[in-house]
């Protein structure tokens, strides 16, 4: 603001293009990670962060550092982040929350550590000699990625006991209908001699309806094979059920043959489809709204003190308060989600309307120490929230691990409009105010309605799962109604046992059914 002579909102563009580009660039970044792998892209993305920071120290305009640290830097931190939260999502599943809370703590330790630091260093080389030595600590940005050990994520096969059991069940219940209808066989039988017949044999075969031929071809040999085996003939030309369950044993291995083993699905470069899921969209919409409250405090945050009487030395530790709450903050929440045992999100949502109440606290508070506090509530709920809103999307209550390299760059794209609109809505409110507090504003309506679209997104899973099992319910009972109507399709044969001399048997003869 001095050297180049421009305004707060002027310079916190720089900032907001910088956030914009990070954010609008997150499709790119999955789209490349997808293509070539984590690896190249991070150290590309490390490249770039380096190249942009250094270069703005040579520049002689702030319409310049838009360039440099806005598009440049920005496009690599975008590269170089989104990637190594996917990819340690990936690596772990139980203690997901506790890993990635150790891992994005670094940066709280980063500002704890090059808040004091470099203002300290400014005194004495002056900003750009220490946008030089930033740049050249941020190379080593391109040796972490190639340390990254890409993993690669393959549906659990399908085993051979899981196989084996499929087909016996779909024999066994192919076995249960043979059995049913072999059943009603001898029922008829034991009808037949109860009722005083003689056992002669099988002298004639009807259906109830007097037409064999709607009787299908497989119960009618099995009745007759079964008959005589009693008899103690020699079945011929029926079938035993024995042949026809091999038969049907080697129908599925053919179809399992033609089908081929499972193929792990390649992932898509660039997947957008998770648009159409609504908890998606609540849980973006959350993202969105709560961008608006992540830059301003750390923006503003030392002119605010100044503004309210608090020294210049010890303004700059205001950003170390934050940071050293905000490293309990990731380290506690990755523990008490690890604990839980409902919905990781209401946790998530508790954090955000605590959140919500620190931004408001900060317009109210003007002494030393009611700021050290409000920074120490406002870091240890940031690092809570910034350090769990992007690993949430691989939990199941949003949309599981299998969509988490394709719907991250598509939520950190939603949010890429806040990031914008954020930093230069709260200079543009300090201009025309003269109040550093009226920055917290912004921020404070911003957290507010994205507790809302969080508190949308356990509904909206529920009506999800709802649905679901209905469709499941609804796929087993016609699955049910289609083995019945197979059973009742053929009527048991009646089994005729009177001797050729009786009155049944010469009622036969002329065309009548025996019931």
């Amino acid at each position: 603001m001095t050297d180049f002579g421009e305004s707060n909102s002027r310079v916190s563009w720089v900032i907001s293009i910088c956030v914009f580009t990070f954010t609008f660039t997150a499709p790119l970044s999955t789209l490349l990670s997808n293509r070539f792998g984590y690896r190249p892209v991070v150290m590309m993305g490390g490249f770039l962060i380096s190249l942009g920071t250094i270069t703005s120290a040579f520049t002689s305009s702030i319409n310049e550092m838009y360039i440099t640290i806005g598009i440049i830097s920005g496009l690599g931190y975008c590269l170089t982040f989104l990637p190594t939260v996917t990819i340690l999502a990936q690596y772990f599943s139980r203690r997901r929350a506790l890993v990635t809370s150790v891992a994005s703590s670094g940066e709280s330790f980063a500002i704890f550590a090059f808040a004091p630091a470099f203002t300290t260093l400014k005194e004495h080389i002056g900003w750009r000699y220490c946008l030089v030595v930033l740049g050249i600590i941020q190379a080593s940005v391109i040796g972490c990625g190639l340390l990254l050990r890409p993993i690669i994520i393959q549906p659990v096969p399908v085993k051979e006991e899981e196989e084996a059991d499929k087909q016996s069940l779909s024999l066994k219940k192919l076995a249960a209908v043979y059995e049913l209808e072999n059943e009603q066989t001898r029922t008829s039988i034991n009808s037949g001699v109860s009722q005083g017949s003689e056992d002669s044999g099988v002298t004639c075969l009807s259906t109830s309806n007097g037409d064999l031929r709607t009787a299908g071809a497989e119960p009618k040999a099995l009745m007759e094979w079964e008959v005589q085996d009693k008899e103690g003939q020699e079945p011929s030309a029926p079938t035993p059920p024995s042949s026809l369950m091999e038969k049907d044993e080697g129908c599925i291995e053919e179809a399992e043959a033609e089908a081929g083993p499972l193929q792990p699905s390649r992932p898509k470069l660039l997947d957008f489809s998770v648009l159409k899921d609504s908890v998606f969209i609540w849980y973006s919409l959350f993202g969105l709204f709560a961008t608006l409250g992540f830059f301003a405090p750390q923006l503003y945050i030392i002119e605010l003190s100044k503004s309210r009487g608090v020294e210049n030395s010890m303004a700059s530790y205001m950003l170390s308060v934050m940071a050293v709450a905000e490293i309990f903050g990731r380290l506690s929440i990755g523990v008490v989600l690890n604990k839980v045992c409902f919905r990781k999100t209401l946790v998530l949502l508790g954090c955000v309307v605590l959140l919500c109440l620190v931004l408001v606290a900060f317009t109210i508070v003007w002494e030393f120490w009611g700021l050290v506090v409000c920074c120490a509530l406002y870091g240890y709920f940031m690092g809570t929230v910034g350090s769990t809103h992007i690993p949430m999307l691989a939990e199941e209550d949003v949309v599981g691990i299998q969509k988490m390299s394709s719907s991250v760059g598509v939520y950190v794209f939603i949010q890429s409009f806040a990031g914008l609109a954020g930093p230069p809505l709260g200079g543009v409110l300090v201009d025309a105010t003269g109040n550093y507090g009226a920055a917290f504003y912004s921020c404070a309506a911003g957290m507010g309605l994205s507790a809302i679209c969080l508190a949308m997104v356990g509904p909206a899973k529920s009506g999800m799962c709802q649905r679901q099992s209905r469709e499941e319910e609804k796929g087993e009972r016609a699955e049910e109604e289609n083995m019945c109507q197979d059973v009742e399709q053929t009527d048991f044969l009646d089994v005729d046992l009177a001797p050729e001399q009786s009155p049944v048997r010469q009622a036969v003869d002329q065309g009548a059914s025996v019931i």
